[in-house]
């Protein structure tokens, strides 16, 4: 990458008691359904995630497109892929006609339901136990191996290869991979892998592939079936740490998973018991509430999704305020040739239907809307079934209205307050500020316990723990464990599979009807893609304007930052301008990913690459971060699934990270926990909590030598200043991540002087060629400001690096 690699010690195995517990929930491990492997028609009765079979990058492109929920993409095959999307019975059709294979039905709404049940029971057991690079094609196949690592995991050894073709984006092809058997031995004795190419929206990325290895390979060898060659070392993947570290005494508070009103209360316990290190921020915009207006769905037929003559009537008010208690009666007169009325007496619309001269209804659905929205249009408002004519003839029928929610009695139904812990010894911005949030997708159940256990861990450790000590003292740390409450709230006790907010923007035209949602169709907006930077506003992809897409940006007219839950990371982040690095928590498949984060489709145009600085430091970063993941029981977030977000995954414009790091300069990451799904056994749950609290901690020690830094980067150059018979190409080096400006003219650099960039994506630090007798002048500076040898860049000192390349012929 251009630079030597830098290490930080990790310290602190987990070991521990539980101290503290909470109320929370236990879940089953049973296995779901499975659907036909190789089925090109899918058949649902409720929501699922299901394993969908896609050829090539092409049909990942439009599955995304349709708005495709995707929670977990792998490759499958030499071009292919296989994703994990939830889909519903409402967007089925959509699915089938767009000719996806579908495979396994990995994870049913019914299986989260049964999950529930298994949190109410533990709930009472518990209280009752407590009462008490893109690559330019050239004449000849040249291979650039931009990443040769080997790691060892829970499933065995691996060997990872990256590599970019010049001849890439002319054709699909495979590079073969030939290993060494280790120190000593010829390249091929330890085997051959093989690399697919990575394409994205028509544009050659890279070849990368994956394969188990026997022994720990030294040296590999790629060739190219159009002649090109290149040989590299192989790098260690998260090596294990030296020595038994400094472990924590105590870790482990996680009992099981909690609702947003226990994630509250818990922080606000903390914040209670350690008032001199930790206080509750009480963000300032009220979430919309937990809440829905009642809906009294009539004259629609069982299988009436296509239905033409159903009458929703919904209330004013929303379901808690006297919505509920909403009666609407169509009610059939005994006489015949009676006239359409209605009457109101307190909650109950009466809805006396007009007859012929037989005595039969004549009354359309169309003719109760009208006459609904003129009698009682102070109690209610009343539409047609997704908007249609209303022409059919209605039945009689009483109906009471209903919002739907099933949560108990305590959980409030009037818009929330959110919540966030801070610790810190000093809390007043002086100290480098970090950020994690989690739940910012309401299924996401398990993220909010990678906050909590880390917050625990760093109060209860405080004072006898010499790293925690230090990280609280020197630190201002801001923990939100549920960004989205009130859609957590829904998805825990209404639909286990709900990813937004309960925002509902879908007009009186379209899926507004409760008989959507019982269909699969989702209300709310998806939070990630509501903020301010590389928005679906600014003509990038991976978002939607469909008010039921599990994209949702929010309402066109509405712009970005339309939701409260957004504008309170905003003003966190805006407020306090001493954060410089976060941590957004989600799940699933074992991803560790930075901007940027979007594109625009057409053409594959991304949003600003960090500078060569800037993207080693976040490898360099991660690194760590991820070999303390891997510390709790071998699990390895591959380099494959590492790096920015749409060169591992797709892209999602508008979302938070992108958002923190474009416009506050925010060290932004985003975990996504775990393969096992967004609700997985409790067991496996808390094994994620564990292990990515591991990965939270160890990013406070990152933050914690950012702002301890004091120490100038070093540079070296190769071939060194001197004659040379011919043109050289200087390669430069740096003691750590570093920017290298440079100038050529002889003149004094500074930071406006050129600096060296990347050579692609994934690629190296570019080099400079000098074919004429050069005077190269340079300074590097550190990812902390530091300068080497302290030169000043605005100021007239000439202490920078010099060297002068002669050539002679």
């Amino acid at each position: 990458m251009g630079y030597v690699t830098w290490s930080r010690s990790r310290r602190g195995a987990r070991t521990g008691i539980v101290v503290g517990a909470a109320l929370a929930l236990l879940l089953p491990t049973s296995v779901p359904a499975t659907a036909e492997p190789g089925a090109t028609t899918l058949e649902l009765d409720e929501v699922s995630v299901v394993e969908v079979f896609l050829n090539d990058r092409e049909q990942l492109d439009q599955l995304v497109e349709l708005g495709g929920d995707i929670a977990q993409v792998d490759p499958d095959g030499e071009h292919g892929f296989v994703a994990q999307a939830v889909i519903g019975p409402f967007d089925l059709d959509t699915y089938n006609d767009a000719g996806f294979t579908f495979g396994d039905v990995v994870y049913t709404e019914s299986d989260a339901q049964e999950r529930v049940e298994e949190r109410e029971a533990a709930i009472e057991e518990l209280r009752a136990e407590n009462e008490v690079g893109t690559f330019s094609a050239t004449d000849s196949d040249d291979l650039q191996i931009l990443r040769a690592d080997y790691f060892e995991s829970r499933s065995g050894s691996f060997l990872s290869v990256e590599v970019g073709s010049s001849l890439g984006q002319d054709g699909r092809f495979q590079l073969t991979v030939e290993r060494d058997a280790g120190p000593g031995t010829e390249i091929g004795d330890g085997g051959t892998q093989t690399l697919n190419p990575f394409v994205d929206v028509g544009v050659y990325m890279y070849h990368r592939g994956q394969a188990q290895v026997q022994e720990r390979p030294d040296r590999i060898r790629v060739t190219s079936p159009h002649g090109g060659t290149a040989v590299a070392e192989v790098d260690e993947w998260l090596p294990d740490p030296d020595g038994p570290g400094d472990p924590l005494p105590y870790t482990d508070f996680l009992n099981a998973y909690m609702t947003p009103g226990e994630l509250y209360e818990r922080i606000h316990h903390i914040a209670d018991e350690y008032p001199d290190i930790a206080e509750v921020i009480e963000l300032p915009h009220l979430t919309n509430g937990y809440r829905r207006h009642a809906q009294a769905i009539l004259g629609v037929e069982v299988n009436g999704r296509n239905a033409d003559r159903g009458v929703i009537v919904e209330s004013l008010a929303y379901g808690h305020e006297g919505g509920n208690d909403v009666v609407v009666d169509l009610h059939a007169p005994s006489a015949p040739s009676s006239d359409l009325s209605v009457g109101v007496e307190g909650d109950e619309i009466t809805v006396s239907l007009a007859t012929d001269g037989s005595g039969e209804i004549t009354t359309t659905a169309a003719e109760v809307v009208d006459a609904v929205n003129a009698g009682a249009g102070d109690l209610v408002r009343a539409f047609t079934f997704r908007g249609n004519a209303g022409d059919g003839t209605v039945r009689a029928e009483q109906v009471q209205a209903s919002d739907f929610l099933n949560a108990p009695d305590e959980v409030s139904r009037e818009p929330a307050t959110v919540y966030a812990l801070r610790i810190g010894a000093t809390r007043d911005g002086s100290k480098t500020g970090v950020l994690g949030y989690a739940q910012e997708h309401a299924r996401e159940w398990q993220t909010p316990l990678v906050t909590i256990e880390t917050a625990e861990r760093l109060v209860r450790n405080y004072g006898i723990h010499d790293t925690t000590t230090e990280l609280v003292d020197e630190l201002d740390i801001f923990l939100m464990p549920s960004f989205n409450p009130d859609g957590a709230n829904y998805s825990f006790y209404d639909v286990p599979m709900h990813r937004k907010n309960m925002t509902n923007y879908c007009d009186t035209d379209g899926a507004r009807d409760q008989w959507a949602v019982e269909r699969g169709a989702q209300w709310g907006v998806d939070n990630n893609r509501n903020y301010g930077a590389y928005t679906l506003w600014d003509g990038y992809a991976g978002a939607s304007f469909s008010c039921t897409s599990t994209t949702f940006a929010g309402p066109e007219e509405l712009g970005p930052l339309s939701q409260p839950e957004n504008q309170n990371l905003v003003w966190l982040v805006d407020t306090h301008d001493n954060i410089d690095f976060s941590m957004n928590i989600h799940s699933s498949g074992d991803y560790f990913m930075w901007s940027p984060g979007a594109y625009i489709a057409q053409g594959r145009v991304p949003t600003p690459r960090p500078s060569a600085m800037e993207e080693a430091y976040f490898w360099e970063s991660s690194a760590s971060i991820l070999t303390a993941i891997k510390e709790h029981r071998g699990t390895v977030v591959t380099p494959a699934r590492t790096g920015p977000i749409i060169d591992v995954l797709y892209s999602a414009a508008g979302n938070s990270g992108d958002h923190l790091w474009y416009e506050n300069g925010i060290f932004a990451w985003n975990f996504e926990l775990g393969q096992a799904g967004f609700q997985p056994p409790w067991d496996e749950a808390h094994a994620q909590g564990m292990e990515y609290a591991n990965g939270l901690y160890t990013m406070l020690e990152v933050a914690l030598e950012y702002q301890n830094d004091r120490y100038r980067p070093r540079s070296s150059v190769s071939p060194r200043p001197g004659e040379h018979s011919g043109p050289v190409e200087v390669t430069f080096q740096t003691n750590e991540p570093a920017e290298i400006y440079y100038t050529l003219d002889g003149s004094r650099p500074d930071f406006d002087s050129p600096k060296l960039e990347l050579t692609g994506v994934r690629g190296e630090l570019e080099t400079l060629l000098i074919e004429e007798t050069t005077t190269v002048h340079w300074f590097v500076v550190d990812i902390a400001g530091n300068t080497e040898g302290g030169y000043d860049p605005d100021g007239n000192a000439r202490n920078h690096r010099r060297g002068t390349w002669t050539i002679t012929d």
